[in-house]
């Protein structure tokens, strides 16, 4: 991923463009390719400076920047903040990929409109994954607020310089600004500012993860190498739009199954431009049915069913899908919009099965909170599950974790921690950590796990330095496996519900092929990302 910093100031007279140019020309004299990109620009048309950069850097003035200042103020001012982020994350990403570093500048601070943005852009610092240096000319105090108005919204800031009279002393008096690095210099003058944030970026690692920045990377993960998801709900409206988007965003291959005729026609009524790019499949009539249907008669003869019976069942569209999948025809398949989770599952272990070692297919919900991921297990699938499957759950949850990008970090839930408590639940929970433990020596070594435990004992660290403070778990757990599905169930749907957390699943694990499951009261966006991850996983199959 390109390096980046997020260049803010906490006032006009702080000159950020000085600081701007003193990194550009750093950068350039020691051999590295700089970029530029400004968040929010005022007056595009009309910005001599903008145009500067881009020929300086062999680029379009428009690849510069992410969204105008009046773009802006229409997506706030029409409550869609999300899609003034998703545009300019979109334009960032199509620059980056072209520099070693990319110097990021926030909205000019020249109106009442741009200050009202301030907020935008420091939720954008925290989406963009870039590491943020406050520049300030007004006093420690003012230089401490900024800092605070950054880190509430999860931006992580690096580095504070004062380019005023302020002294360090001064801002290291501020509670905030302990433990930020601080640095004082004359008035705009930056020369000797960026060598050291270079290298501060270099060593730069986000801990901050926003569910826009997930999706983001999700996205991306999922594009290359491009995988082929098939859709067996071509008749359900949010289905035939996520496709119209996913096939815009060129991030998978997709099939589609229904009429044809009716699926062309719905097109057209929803207006949808996108999907003469994908293979619309009638099930009944599809040129590989009969291969189909003879692969499936092997598969389940053994069974008792006969020719007739194996073609008849694969006139329905899930299992009809299932068995794309397993003959290749497609890498995943991603269904229940329409139907029951039983509906889009009883086919998959029927056909496609476990893997090898797994007893059975589990489930996991990404949790995407405001500042970070965690992974929620089984939340879906298994109603009681034995310790012994309780242990499985927990390790090839940590798998589905790893996969994604969260370092797994495994807390066994119960309502009892540590050795505090006695009882039949509890003790099968700390049946279940045991094993889990020993199974992890071969199929996961080095693994964090740790249970029994509370769900504060957890997360957080002040409850788990009293409870548990021996645990390299307890306080920074990731990954928590909720005993049974109703616990799992009501935890995940408790959290989604009070928090704001976005919840991305089921994902399903443990199949020799992805297929995951949608919730009947899915939206567009929810089907968007089930069809990245199931690419994700279909890549990390192969």
């Amino acid at each position: 991923m390109t390096k980046c910093v997020f260049i803010a100031s906490t006032d006009q007279g702080a000159e950020r463009p000085k600081a701007v140019e003193a990194f550009l020309k750093f950068c350039a004299g020691s051999g590295a390719k700089p970029g530029f990109f400004k968040t929010i620009l005022k007056d595009p048309d009309n910005c001599e400076r903008i145009k500067g950069y881009a020929a300086q850097l062999g680029a379009a003035p428009r690849d510069l920047y992410g969204v105008s200042l009046q773009e802006a103020v229409g997506y706030l001012n029409s409550g869609r903040e999300a899609s003034l982020i998703e545009e300019v994350l979109g334009r960032f990403s199509q620059l980056a990929g072209r520099f070693d570093c990319v110097l990021i500048e926030g909205a000019d601070l020249v109106d009442v409109a741009a200050y009202a943005l301030q907020g935008a852009d420091a939720k954008l610092a925290a989406n963009l994954a870039a590491p943020v240096v406050i520049l300030s000319s007004a006093g420690a105090c003012l230089a401490a607020s900024g800092v605070r108005y950054y880190k509430s919204h999860f931006a992580e800031v690096i580095k504070v310089v004062l380019a005023g009279e302020a002294t360090v002393e001064e801002a290291k008096s501020q509670d905030i600004l302990k433990d930020i690095p601080v640095v004082a210099v004359k008035p705009a003058d930056y020369a000797s500012l960026p060598e050291s944030v270079h290298k501060m970026i270099g060593e730069f690692k986000p801990s901050v993860v926003t569910p826009k920045r997930f999706e983001y990377d999700l996205i991306e993960r999922a594009r290359s190498p491009k995988q082929r998801i098939v859709l067996p709900e071509g008749d359900d409206d949010r289905i035939l739009q996520a496709a119209d988007d996913i096939l815009r965003r060129d991030f998978a291959d997709l099939v589609i199954l229904g009429q044809v005729d009716a699926i062309k026609a719905k097109a057209k009524e929803l207006k949808l431009t996108n999907l003469d790019k994908a293979q619309l499949v009638d099930l009944k009539t599809a040129p590989y049915r009969k291969e189909l249907v003879d692969q499936f008669f092997e598969l389940r003869k053994a069974k008792g069913i006969t020719p007739e019976q194996a073609d008849a069942q694969l006139n329905d569209r899930n299992w009809f899908a299932t068995m794309m999948v397993k003959a290749g025809k497609a890498d995943g398949m991603v269904s229940g919009a329409a139907g029951t989770t039983a509906d889009t599952i009883r086919p998959a272990l029927s056909i496609i099965k476990t893997k090898p070692g797994c007893s059975i297919a589990s489930s996991v919900f990404i949790m995407c909170m405001a500042d970070r991921l965690l992974v929620f297990g089984d939340c879906a699938i298994n109603t009681n599950p034995k310790p012994q499957q309780l242990a499985e759950i927990a390790i090839i949850s940590a798998q589905t974790a790893k996969a994604f990008g969260v370092e797994p970090r495994v807390a066994m839930l119960s309502y009892s921690t540590g050795s505090s408590g006695t009882g039949p639940d509890v003790d099968d929970v700390r049946e279940a950590t045991n094993a889990a433990l020993a199974a992890a020596e071969k199929l996961y070594p080095g693994l964090a796990l740790d249970g029994p435990m509370q769900f504060d004992a957890a997360l957080d660290a002040r409850t788990a330095k009293s409870k548990m403070p021996n645990s390299s778990v307890a306080g920074k757990a990731t990954v928590l496996i909720f005993p049974n599905l109703n616990a799992g169930n009501i935890g995940y749907k408790a959290v989604q519900r009070t928090s704001g957390a976005v919840a991305v699943g089921p994902i399903i694990q443990g199949l020799n092929a992805p297929v995951n499951d949608l919730s009947r009261g899915c939206t567009v966006p929810d089907i968007i990302n089930t069809v990245a991850i199931t690419a994700v996983q279909a890549q990390a199959e192969k």
